[in-house]
């Protein structure tokens, strides 16, 4: 069996400054700096800016992040974009997150295993730790599915998979009626948008999830009950405890 992502215990530094003295600014934590490439699974409700303030409330490192995401594409759409997403990761990131869309249908997950293989066989000669964001099956369908697909291609790619299709399953078992699409019933409304964040934060970190139920992402005031915050918070780490058996891709 293969865990998806590991979970560790988090890594806590203080420093300490003496009264009355600012603190050199050589002190300053570094940024975690995040490259997304993706589509408007990402792109809608800004996924990377709820990471960032997810960060921010819970005063983990200050996340700088870039984005390229256009709608309706693939990871070989954006593979061939041009000046796009391989210019990005000439860059200096910790982190690239790439995501497709479910890619059930089998010339879907092969384009799925082939990119995501090179995104992040890229990243990695330029430095940061590549992810495979896990998105949502399209309402109705099956998650197994979706999840088979990117487990694949995780292993693929030696890449590891942040589970957020997982974490919405585990969030609606949990609620029955809880309403994560917008209604397309492809993209996710602004709490699906939350849920996802919640693994791809908790899942580059290597830590437990944390769900703060106040957040201003982007400018944008979100709210939601603390009794649902620990729900999220609980079904994100659910999804991330999550453990599959390595999948072809062929």
């Amino acid at each position: 069996m293969r865990r998806l992502v590991l979970t560790a215990g988090v890594l806590a530094a203080a420093a300490c400054v003496s009264v009355g003295h600012r603190a050199d600014a050589s002190s300053a934590p570094r940024p975690l700096r995040i490259l997304f490439v993706g589509n408007s699974q990402t792109s809608t409700n800004d996924l990377p800016a709820f990471v960032s303030e997810i960060a921010r409330v819970t005063r983990g490192p200050r996340i700088e992040y870039r984005t390229f995401a256009p709608s309706a594409t693939t990871l070989q759409g954006n593979w061939y974009a041009g000046s796009g997403a391989l210019a990005l990761l000439n860059e200096k990131w910790d982190a690239v997150v790439v995501q497709q869309g479910p890619s059930v249908l089998p010339g879907s997950r092969a384009r799925l295993c082939q990119y995501a293989k090179l995104f992040s066989d890229e990243a990695r000669i330029n430095g940061a730790r590549p992810y495979l964001l896990m998105v949502w099956p399209r309402r109705g369908g099956s998650v197994t599915d979706v999840l088979d697909s990117y487990a694949a291609a995780g292993a693929a790619a030696h890449a590891a998979v942040l589970p957020a299709g997982i974490a919405w399953a585990a969030a609606t078992r949990r609620s029955p009626g809880l309403e994560l699409y917008r209604s397309d019933g492809v993209h996710p409304n602004r709490t699906g948008t939350y849920l996802a964040a919640l693994v791809v934060y908790a899942g580059i970190r290597r830590a437990p999830v944390v769900a703060p139920n106040t957040l201003v992402p982007g400018g944008n005031p979100y709210w939601i009950p603390a009794s649902s915050a620990r729900m999220f918070r609980d079904a994100a780490q659910e999804a991330l405890r999550t453990e599959v058996p390595p999948q072809p891709c062929g």
